[in-house]
């Protein structure tokens, strides 16, 4: 990888005016440049090789598009098109006013993009979404003022995120506003944030190119919104972790280590409605003086539920190789060995082993004791999170509702948990060595359990409540059947938490 060049931030401002931005709209319309559009014309395979960072393909098959062909060029290969294309496939926008604008740029006899717009859909259907080049379309590193496209974690943030109807919304640190769009699904009013002011412009063009009202304030963390709560708040900050500096505002906080994290885990609950739920990315420090799941917790402010997901763990050095290739910088280059140098000192100077991501889910629980779960959940699953952060929660009330009550309760193991067991050869036969529990769906929970929970479980088809199905079990075994509830009774609330175990009339 050759060392990119470096460039100033920028200080011109895009320009897309409601005028602009219909016209825009009628052209992509026009031309089907939206996502089912785009996968048609490209097809599943060329669209897959794009994806991969493959653009080969897709060009070729974009020849055969028309229009959509130009604009797939433009905006998803980063090419260079002649005037006359351009104009048939931005009309009624003429090439020349686009470019003041700023969505194009001249290039000798032709225009290339100056922002990135491309589609992006959901299951209900598609957005445009503005955003700036990246640094191989931009031939440079990225300046300070970068807004990223839809990235990686920007997708895993919208699937880990609960989409139940709410009536107020706060995108934290909105950048090119796609959080706010998916959040207009499912929300009366949505309000987006952020520290930089060309994010604010690429959302309000993101916005307006999509017909949407929504709220933009401008300023650092929680301060634009001070005095205000809302029903629900995701966030994807500036999460990376290093030395207190600024390289990117889309990533780096000017806040040292994890605390940007903490910062927005401590505060957020502040701004919740009694009840009220906030989803964020959050990175955190694994350090040889305490445990991952202590770190996080203390940042936790009172009553307030958490659930931490933590899905990767970064050796330090690869984590400082893959932002500083992020950005377009190479590691080799002189440029990239200081910044890696300075960054991999500060891991040795505070004792950094690794660094942790993932998801946390908050919730606002007023007057009631709350529950505060870390969990390692670094196996591959594909069912989206956010459902599944939805259903916690509510298994979380119902067993702070349910108290000591839960004897009383006829339980279902759903269908989609199945035991697996692991045997071993022995002097009498096969024998059972491992039990373990598999949820299939979700974040796919396992438990390892013992014979006698396994035969409790097996018991738990709707028709009888816990308390006699353990009386049955300790008569079966000549076991106490208070010892036995009191052993079984922490099991119970685990398997409920992770939706392994079910209250057969919900």
């Amino acid at each position: 990888m050759a060392a990119l060049p470096t460039v100033s931030t920028r200080t011109a401002l895009p320009d897309l005016s409601d005028d602009v931005c219909a016209r825009l709209r009628e052209a992509f319309r026009r031309t089907s440049y939206d996502a089912d559009g785009v996968v048609a014309a490209l097809g599943g395979a060329a669209h897959a090789a794009l994806g991969r960072g493959e653009p080969v393909p897709a060009e070729r098959a974009s020849r055969d598009a028309g229009d959509l062909g130009t604009l797939i060029r433009l905006f998803l290969l980063g090419g260079t098109e002649p005037e006359t294309a351009v104009k048939a496939a931005f009309a009624p926008l003429s090439p020349s006013e686009a470019a003041a604008a700023g969505v194009l740029r001249e290039a000798g006899d032709g225009y290339r993009a100056a922002l990135d717009i491309r589609p992006h859909g959901d299951e209900e259907g598609s957005w445009w979404v503005v955003s700036d080049l990246d640094a191989d379309v931009l031939g440079t590193t990225v300046p300070e003022d970068h807004v990223l496209g839809v990235g990686h974690a920007s997708l895993s943030l919208i699937r880990a995120t609960g989409r139940r109807p709410v009536g107020s919304l706060l995108d934290l640190g909105t950048g090119n506003g796609v959080q706010a769009l998916h959040a207009t699904r499912h929300a009366e009013r949505v309000t987006a944030t952020d520290v930089s002011a060309r994010a604010l412009a690429l959302a309000a063009a993101t916005f307006r190119l999509n017909e949407l009202d929504v709220e933009l304030l401008r300023g650092e963390w929680f301060a634009p919104v001070a005095r205000r709560k809302f029903d629900q708040v995701v966030c994807n900050p500036p999460f990376v972790v290093g030395p207190a500096r600024v390289d990117y505002t889309y990533r780096d906080s000017g806040l040292a280590g994890d605390d940007a994290s903490a910062l927005v885990v401590r505060q957020l609950p502040g701004f919740l409605n009694d009840g009220g739920v906030g989803h964020l990315l959050a990175s955190w420090l694994h350090t040889g003086k305490e445990d991952w799941a202590d770190r996080v917790s203390r940042w936790l402010p009172a009553e307030t539920d958490a659930w931490f997901v933590q899905r990767d763990v970064a050796d330090p050095a690869l984590y400082v190789g893959t932002w500083l290739r992020d950005a377009g910088l190479d590691p080799r280059s002189p440029e990239g060995r200081a910044k890696a140098a300075a960054w991999l000192d500060w891991f040795a100077a505070n004792d950094v082993r690794g660094i942790g991501f993932g998801f946390v889910t908050l919730r606002r629980a007023a007057g009631r004791t709350p529950t505060v779960v870390c969990e390692d959940l670094r196996q591959a699953y594909d069912d989206p999170l956010g459902p599944e952060a939805a259903a916690w929660l509510d298994r979380v009330e119902w067993l702070r509702e349910s108290g000591d009550s839960l004897l009383d309760v006829r339980f279902v193991v759903p269908e989609t948990v199945l035991l697996e067991s692991v045997e071993e050869p022995g002097d009498e036969g096969w024998a059972t060595t491992v039990r373990r529990l598999h949820r299939t769906d979700g974040p796919g929970w396992q438990h390892e359990v013992d014979e006698l929970a396994t035969r409790l479980l097996a018991g738990c088809r709707g028709a009888l409540p816990l308390e006699d199905l353990i009386e049955l079990l300790a008569a079966a075994q000549g076991l106490s059947s208070e010892e036995l509830a009191a052993a079984a009774l922490p099991v119970v609330r685990e398997l409920v938490r992770h939706g392994m175990l079910v209250p057969a009339d919900r």
